[in-house]
């Protein structure tokens, strides 16, 4: 079987990476294994759950790449493709990292990215929405439905092409936190899982530069 080495980016908490760690350990990942993780605070608590189960961390901190209260994004992903391709890594999951993945990563990672976004793309998506902000959007709108969405990354914010999404219901009651948990316990720990093994699964001829040929990057939306 060809397994793909993966790495996972976050962050925060890491309960998304949980979801895939769990997910392998049941088995559900046949394609991937989760070989790294990468994560642009130090403080993360992802990087506890990655030691516990026994994957490498990385921190590749964010506030390195600041000059003059400027962010260079195009050094920071310099940086962490070098980091990638060290590590031999074929596929990249989005897990809650809070730094805009740029080229060269995009190009040599061209349908081979994944995120998981916290609505039914395209609504509540693009700039400005993440986390709460796009729950709270959700509940200012007065939508019924929500929902998660595992979606390939490319250089529109959100706009990649969708893999899967799975919708949950808004409770009168809801506020923007419960309503977060719920998207993540219903959703979102659900669908990332499977779309890795997705991708993983589908990458399995080989470009003229090595690399795996995987899911066209081509948006659906």
């Amino acid at each position: 079987m060809n397994i793909k080495r993966c790495a996972v980016l976050v962050s925060g908490g890491g309960t998304n990476l949980q979801a895939l760690l769990d997910a392998e350990k049941r088995g559900e990942l046949p394609h991937a294994k989760i070989s790294l993780v990468v994560s642009s605070e130090p403080a993360a608590y992802a990087l506890e759950r990655a030691r516990k189960a026994q994957v490498e961390t990385v921190v590749l901190p964010e506030s390195d790449f600041y000059k003059d209260a400027y962010f260079d994004k195009n050094a920071y992903s310099q940086k962490l493709l070098s980091l990638l391709r060290q590590k031999q890594i074929d596929v990249v999951a989005l897990a809650g990292f809070l730094v805009i993945v740029d080229e060269p990563v995009l190009s040599a990672y061209r349908g081979r990215i994944i995120n998981i976004h916290p609505s039914l793309i395209p609504s509540f998506s693009g700039d400005g929405f993440y986390g709460l902000f796009v729950h709270e959007a959700a509940l200012k709108r007065g939508v019924k439905i929500t929902g998660a969405t595992a979606h390939l990354v490319n250089e529109i914010t959100d706009g990649g092409k969708i893999l899967l999404q799975k919708a949950v219901e808004v409770r009168k009651d809801d506020t923007p936190e419960t309503l977060q948990r719920r998207v993540m316990e219903e959703a979102e720990w659900i669908i990332l899982p499977q779309a890795l093994e997705m991708v993983c699964a589908d990458c399995k001829s080989q470009r003229k530069d090595g690399a795996p040929s995987c899911i066209s990057e081509r948006s659906s939306t």
